[in-house]
């Protein structure tokens, strides 16, 4: 069962055997401009990961390819030994290019090394669970996932993975990975202006999958965003509070990773999660992406 959790909005969700808090955070922003090499306050960065487990959240997303390597070896150097409460989400599938682009990498060599280096940097024996990462930087790709997610299956067979994830991934794809092997996550673009998954979203709710939204303000048109602000400013609140309450609020199964490098932007967005809605603003907001 999922149960409410005192001290962060939206209470807590069952991954497979692992409690995670639905509010988590996001290790993106902690790598330097355009998630490459180190951060330019390292101390700074050590700060926000900590007062990320001080609040509470017991969920933190991650990738070796942020950096590359960086921001896996930050969470080690802040959080090791981790609290046992605490669980640690990346993602393979994709590696980073001298001009900053995001190649993929899904050949069962790419994937094994991936594992391995995640497992190195985090200072791990085991991940709690890893998402393969499809598509491209543009979004969903079709095509079939079964060699690298069966390369991942492996993995989890040998013990070095507990549970498994699809991230950027079609529903087809969704469908194809657990015929596969079991899933516990879905992790795509989706917002209050980004609705392509709401079906998908419902299908995973019944099914007791988590579904993780990443961009909450990506990818608005000029109109949207000002309609949300609108609803921000009547609420005196800002527009990612009411994005990511919205969030929320729109399925139990919904998981937020909102990434900052600040400590101070870190506590607001826990508060602002937890904005209330009334029933009129929901059904308002419900409109802006359709």
């Amino acid at each position: 069962m999922n149960t409410p959790s005192a001290s962060l909005p939206g209470g807590t969700w069952t991954l497979g055997d692992l409690t995670a808090t639905r509010f988590g955070y996001g290790a993106m922003q902690l790598a330097g401009p355009g998630v490459m090499g180190p951060p330019a306050d390292h101390d700074g960065a050590l700060a926000v990961l900590r007062e990320a487990v001080r609040l509470g959240i017991t969920h933190i997303d991650t990738a070796g390819a942020y950096g590359p390597r960086i921001t896996n070896r930050l969470i080690r150097e802040a959080l090791h030994p981790y609290p046992d409460a605490l669980h640690i989400v990346t993602k393979v599938g994709a590696v980073r290019d001298e001009q900053g682009g995001w190649p993929p990498a899904r050949r069962p060599d790419d994937l094994r090394r991936a594992v391995h280096e995640n497992l190195d940097d985090l200072g791990l024996d085991a991940l709690d669970l890893v998402n393969l990462r499809l598509g491209n930087a543009q979004g969903p790709l079709p095509g079939s996932l079964a060699e690298p997610f069966e390369t991942l299956a492996e993995l989890q067979q040998q013990g070095l993975i507990r549970h498994l994830g699809v991230s950027n991934a079609t529903a087809d794809q969704v469908d194809e990975a657990q015929r596969i092997a079991p899933i516990v996550c879905v992790q795509n673009m989706y917002n209050l202006a980004y609705r392509q998954d709401d079906d998908l979203i419902d299908d995973l709710a019944a099914k007791n999958i988590a579904y993780v939204p990443f961009f909450p303000l990506g990818g608005f048109s000029p109109v949207q965003s000002t309609e949300l602000s609108s609803v921000a400013a009547r609420l005196d609140a800002t527009p990612m509070s009411v994005a990511l309450a919205w969030l929320l609020r729109r399925s139990p199964n919904i998981l937020l990773i909102p990434g900052t490098s600040s400590v101070a932007h870190l506590r607001e967005n826990a508060a602002g999660a937890g904005l209330p809605l009334p029933e009129e603003v929901l059904a308002e907001l419900d409109r802006v992406g359709r």
